[in-house]
């Protein structure tokens, strides 16, 4: 029997934000409890910094490079092109409809195609029902509540709740009733949820029991933020960096509550209705947590910095997958994947294949969820040709095996680390490692031209 499938997306969610992945300060019981049902991933990717990339990869199981979408789709034409001794490279604002996005695939393959939540994959005509899903809740052009997460949210495709309606559980409510609805066919429900990103919100009360753990653990008393280098561009080089030390932020504590009791109540739907047994379920985030900016509202130490940045705290995320009878419980992998890979892997589920005429960068990781095998690939790849909104600058990466390079577009340099001796990315080998060091170099550039990735421009106007 084919089963359900539920991708559980979170927007800026860090790696180290949920309990069973090392948060003493934040309570996730319900995703502390899907871990040890199924599997944990130690070294998860998002295939890019920020959100819209990611996103394009999940739905297409391609590079965002190869795709064409490598920022955060910019409605408000503020954020780009940003300068600063570079000109952010140009990309494009929607997932072409060339694509064969995944629900296309999965509905093809004759599955129920559900969206609800958070999509920052284009405008009118680039929605998820433009894309092969049946239902769309909530989907649409904007990246976050922008009038916040009390209703009214003047959202597309959500119609207004009553006044004061919470926006997530609103979409838990959606997304709930669609997994209650009777159908013969297996689904695949997208649930990705605005939460955590910002405006931070939460309900008052949740709020408070979060401010007065914070009070009784002393938190309120450490030092809280270190502040760094100014803002490399030029609509922003007078702010400084504002990097947070620790988790301590009771309002966004309380953010992560809510998302836990959305998991717990999806899970709970899943079970009430006899479909657990029959449904794999992902839980993961499309970037690292913001941390350097915008109030930096969660610390993902020991990774450094965090959204926006090339460094593991803006790409390293939370993976969780479980799939009864399929996946042990409270197993553990420590392999590297990226987000590209789940398109690959969730049609494996479904008995289904990519088009053979669509390039997939992404590769099944189906052997390492049930342990019967292991994945042939040699690097995992990011190319960021943009100033990040919250100070990290232009560049690319790659990841093979404990090895990580990353080249900076700005003057050319590279760093190296070794990532199991060194998670934090304090100690840079390139100098001491040369020949590692244009190995790997050697196959960023190889991959970069056979994506055809695009670099940014030099800015002739920048004046230091």
């Amino acid at each position: 029997m084919r089963p359900n499938v539920v991708m559980i997306l979170m927007d800026d969610l860090g790696w180290k934000d949920l309990g069973c992945t090392g948060s003493t300060f934040y309570e996730t019981p319900n995703l502390d409890k899907l871990a040890k049902q199924g599997m944990r991933f130690t070294d998860a990717y998002a295939s890019c910094p920020v959100c819209s990339p990611s996103r394009a990869s999940i739905m297409t199981g391609k590079y965002p490079a190869r795709v064409g979408v490598t920022n955060f789709i910019d409605w408000s034409g503020k954020h780009h092109p940003l300068r600063g001794r570079l000109i952010d490279a140009p990309y494009l604002k929607q997932l072409p409809q060339s694509e064969i996005s995944l629900a296309r695939a999965l509905k093809s393959a004759g599955y129920r195609t559900c969206h609800v939540g958070k999509w920052h994959l284009g405008g009118e005509g680039h929605f998820p029902q433009d894309h092969g899903f049946d239902v769309n809740v909530g989907g649409g052009r904007y990246g976050a509540p922008i009038h916040g997460y009390w209703s009214p949210y003047k959202l597309d495709n959500l119609p207004e709740g009553p006044e004061g309606e919470y926006l997530p559980d609103r979409l838990t409510r959606e997304a709930v009733d669609l997994i209650r609805a009777e159908d013969d066919r297996p689904f695949f429900l997208n649930l990705w949820h605005y939460l955590v990103h910002t405006p931070i919100q939460a309900k008052p009360d949740a709020i408070a029991y979060f401010k007065a753990k914070a009070e009784r653990l002393g938190l309120d008393k450490e030092m809280t933020f270190e502040e760094g280098d100014f803002f490399p561009t030029d609509i922003t080089r007078k702010r400084r960096i504002r990097r947070r030390l620790l988790q301590s932020d009771p309002v966004y504590a309380a953010m992560v509550k809510h998302m836990d009791d959305s998991v717990g109540a999806v899970m709970q739907a899943l079970e009430e209705t006899g479909k657990a047994a029959n449904t794999a379920v992902f839980f993961t985030s499309d970037n690292g947590g913001l941390a350097t900016s915008e109030g930096s509202p969660t610390c993902n130490l020991p990774l450094i910095e965090g959204k926006g940045w090339m460094y593991e705290g803006g790409t390293r995320v939370p993976l969780l997958v479980r799939w009864p009878e399929k996946i042990q419980a409270e197993s553990v992998c420590r392999v590297p994947v990226t987000s590209p890979d789940f398109y690959p892997t969730i049609l494996e589920m479904a008995g289904a294949k990519p088009d053979p005429n669509q390039k997939v960068d992404g590769v099944s990781i189906l052997p390492l969820l049930t342990q019967e095998g292991t994945i042939k690939r040699d690097a995992i790849f990011w190319h960021y040709p943009h100033y990040g909104n919250q100070g990290g600058r232009p560049g690319a990466s790659v990841r093979a095996g404990d090895w990580k390079l990353i080249e900076f577009f700005e003057d050319n340099h590279v760093e190296l680390y070794n990532l199991r001796e060194d998670q934090g990315e304090d100690r840079d080998l390139a100098a001491a490692q040369p020949e590692r060091t244009r190995e790997l170099l050697e196959m960023l550039h190889a991959w970069q031209g056979s994506v055809a990735a695009v670099r940014p421009e030099h800015n002739p106007d920048w004046k230091d």
